[in-house]
């Protein structure tokens, strides 16, 4: 992914020094957005563990 910040030397600085936190950031976005879609396509039934999803309204 290309950024504005890749052509200056402070931010290749930064990341040699702190590493590339915002594609760990990124990464870790993906995994819990990925683990979340999986335990939100699983019905209730499937997860005793879980309480069931109250409607805003009821």
């Amino acid at each position: 992914m290309f950024s504005v910040f890749d052509d200056t030397p402070i931010y290749h600085r930064l990341i040699t020094e702190r590493g590339d936190v915002p594609a760990q950031v990124r990464g870790e976005a993906e995994r819990i957005k990925r683990d979340l879609d999986r335990v939100m396509s699983t019905g209730p039934s499937l997860n005793p563990g879980l309480p069931a999803q109250r409607s805003f309204f009821g």
